[in-house]
This record gives structure tokens, sequence and C-alpha cells, in this order.
């Protein structure tokens, strides 16, 4: 089965999001689990300094490779302060905008389906970090976040304990939230 059979040809949009669309896909991919199998890929390469550019296109779906119309060339570096050449969002900010993005659809397609019309949303996203463990002064301090936190502001046409569990269903089903709360497994080779 390929992705054509996955389409709604009619396009019924609430807040941006195509529902029959939505809803379709949810009950190919029901029928059909295979084609729930992803797998996203992203190509780091050194710039200078503490600058990268990762570009991302191209990944497996549904059944078969997807390529995009462009690549996508993210940039990152390490801010002045800590001895970068800020050409870019350090990676830790990376890892906070994938959280606020992935809550933010969630809203976004939960509320459609629900017939909310959103007004605005709002997702801060901050995390808490000891750089003493990542410059390796202190094998006891983590490197990475010792907490994140995540504040939403969401304004629709629905009462606000309607609006809270658009928002609670959206954690809930956060691919981000998931591999953050749960952790996942991470493999580094050298080539």
């Amino acid at each position: 089965m390929t992705t054509a059979t996955m389409e709604k040809p009619a396009k019924v949009a609430k807040n941006g999001v195509d529902v029959p669309a939505l809803l379709g896909t949810i009950g190919v991919v029901g029928e059909n689990p295979e084609l729930a199998k992803f797998q996203f890929r992203a190509n780091g390469e050194w710039q200078r300094g503490t600058h990268s550019s990762t570009t991302v296109n191209g990944y497996f779906g549904a059944g078969e490779e997807h390529g995009r119309e462009a690549d996508f060339v993210i940039e990152a570096d390490h801010p002045v302060v800590f001895c970068g050449g800020d050409n870019g969002a350090n990676p830790m900010e990376y890892l906070l905008t994938a959280l606020a993005a992935c809550i933010t659809a969630g809203i976004g397609n939960i509320a459609s389906v629900r017939q909310i019309e959103l007004k605005s949303v709002q997702v801060r996203v901050e995390g808490d970090v000891d750089m003493r463990g990542l410059l390796g002064l202190d094998d006891s301090v983590r490197n990475g976040f010792q907490s994140i936190r995540a504040n939403v502001a969401i304004d629709g046409d629905a009462a606000p304990e309607a609006l809270a569990k658009v928002v609670e269903q959206a954690v809930a089903r956060s691919a981000a939230y998931d591999m953050l709360k749960n952790g996942t497994s991470v493999d580094v080779s050298l080539a």
C-alpha cells in the first residue's frame, strides 16, 4: 500500500488541519500496522569551531521512501559566551524546540479533530543545565538538562476544561515528550 491510499481527496480544514485526511490516516494505519513504521534521518557536518550544519531530507514511512522538494538545513552553534560563533541555536535549544513543536502540533491536530477553533497557542519550554558536567569539571554533574519545564497558553472557542484536555492529550501523544521522559536507546558508531 502506498501513501496515495492514505490520502483523502476532500479537504475540510480546521485550524489548518485536514481533519478527514488525519482521521483517514489513523484508520488506514490502524488496519495496516506495518504502515506505522517510520525512519527519520539527519546528516550533520562540521563547519568550523562549534558550528555545524545538519541536512534533513528523505525518510522512510508508510511502506516506502519519501523525499522532500528541498533540503531543510539546520545551523547549530554554541553562543559566544560558550566559545561558539552564535551561528545558530545550540543543540540543547533544538531539543527544547523539538518538545515545543511536538506539543504544539499535537494541540493543533487534537483541537481540530474535536472541532475546537484555536485562537492562539504558545508553548514555552525551559531547561536547566549545569555546565560543569559538560565541561568535564565534575563527574557527579549530569552533562545534559537536570530538568525541563513546559508551559502552555491556549485560547480557543471551548471551555477551559476542554482546552486543558486537548493539552493533556497532546502531551500524552507527544513523541518528543515520550523520548525525553522515558529515554531512548542511542548507539553511536565510528564510520
